[in-house]
């Protein structure tokens, strides 16, 4: 029997109260409320987004484990699938349509699996299908990134760094999407008419408004955690930095006066979550420092393939996905790890849906089957 499939049976013969591990084998963290979630509701409406590569079977996988979740705790999720990346571009040439776009906005939330392969590596940029995940993340508003990484004692032993530098990690990093270097404007690739030298170009910007909204979030999900919140800049030589260092310092002073707040460089953040992961528990950063340290923080439970994330804006659904790719070369194989997926559908019922009981089921359920 493959690993997810008994994911089922032990959510099909959990009790009532929510408890299907031994007591002392339950997580230890609190159950987070969500941070913009639809009311709760007996019935909710969410987008499924494929994808491309492994991304329909664990689609699948996703569906059959929430369908006896859903079964056994009496409420129903009605999924509609929409296209987006490869698998939209060969469909209407276009890797994240309007139709879709229109049903993500319609539904109380959206689950995306993966997107993206070789076929399509030499495309126009407008026709990659991560200009589809950048255009969903705009037109969405989906400017906060929320990915945790939390070692599951399960895999220890599948991280490259001893187990006692990462025994009892658990991290969220906290990443702002929509603004920064890979939006920012003026951009491109320019031609000296002089010399005839090529020069590219990117503009790091970040408007004041859009750092007080992250750091809102992050200071909201802090209070949650530990209390802890590490902000990420590189105030010594950015201009942009020191703007994000002085909003955040006072929208925790104002807002959050309860949150530990911290400031640490970039470089020496990539060092540290090496050197000594478990002084971290929430992170907030821009856009680009997040993508890195994120992606670093993830190698610290030995597996991208253990790991989700959320996406959420101010108003409206939130896009919950596995942060691992499409492994274009085991697709349709059957042999495809769907546990991020599934664990990124857990963050949805916590933070999209108002089922934070039901989330950690489904968490706990992973956990057990490990």
């Amino acid at each position: 029997m493959k690993l997810f499939q008994a994911l089922p049976l032990f959510l099909a013969s959990s009790c009532s109260g929510f408890t299907f591990l031994p007591q002392q084998q339950t997580r230890s963290s609190p159950i987070h409320t969500a941070l913009n979630a639809v009311p709760k509701a007996d019935s909710y409406k969410v987008t499924l987004l494929p994808g491309d590569g492994i991304g329909p079977e664990i689609t699948d996988a996703t569906k059959a484990v929430l369908k006896t979740l859903c079964d056994r705790c009496g409420f129903q999720l009605n999924f509609e699938e929409a296209l987006i990346g490869g698998a939209a571009i060969d469909a209407v040439n276009d890797p994240f349509p309007q139709e879709s776009l229109d049903q993500c906005l319609a539904s109380d939330s959206v689950l995306l699996a993966c997107i993206g392969g070789y076929k399509w590596d030499n495309n126009p940029r407008e026709l990659r299908p991560e200009s589809g995940l950048l255009k969903m993340r705009k037109e969405m508003g989906l400017f906060a990134n929320l990915r945790p990484a939390k070692v599951i004692p399960q895999l220890i032993d599948a991280s490259t760094l001893k187990r006692e530098v990462i025994e009892g990690v658990d991290i969220m990093v906290v990443r702002e999407l929509t603004g920064d270097v890979y939006f920012g404007e003026p951009k491109g690739i320019d031609t000296n008419a002089e010399t005839g030298e090529r020069v590219g170009y990117n503009n790091m910007i970040y408007y004041e408004n859009e750092i007080k909204r992250i750091a809102r979030v992050a200071a909201d999900v802090a209070t949650k955690r530990q209390g802890k919140l590490m902000s990420i800049d590189k105030a010594n030589v950015l201009d942009v930095s020191q703007l994000w260092k002085e909003v955040v310092i006072q929208i925790c002073t104002e807002e959050f006066p309860d949150v530990e707040l911290k400031h640490m460089y970039v470089d020496n953040c990539a060092m540290q979550l090496i050197r000594n992961p478990k002084q971290f528990d929430t992170i907030v950063c821009g856009n680009i420092f997040g993508d890195i340290l994120s992606d670093e923080a993830s190698m610290l439970v030995g597996s991208l393939g253990m790991l989700p994330s959320a996406s959420i804006g101010e108003s409206g659904p939130g896009v919950f996905e596995p942060i691992h790719g499409s492994a274009p070369d085991i697709a349709g194989q059957d042999i495809a790890n769907p546990l991020a997926m599934i664990l990124s559908a857990a963050m949805m019922l916590r933070y999209d849906l108002e089922r934070p009981e039901e989330a950690l089921m489904l968490e706990n359920a992973v956990e057990q089957v490990l």
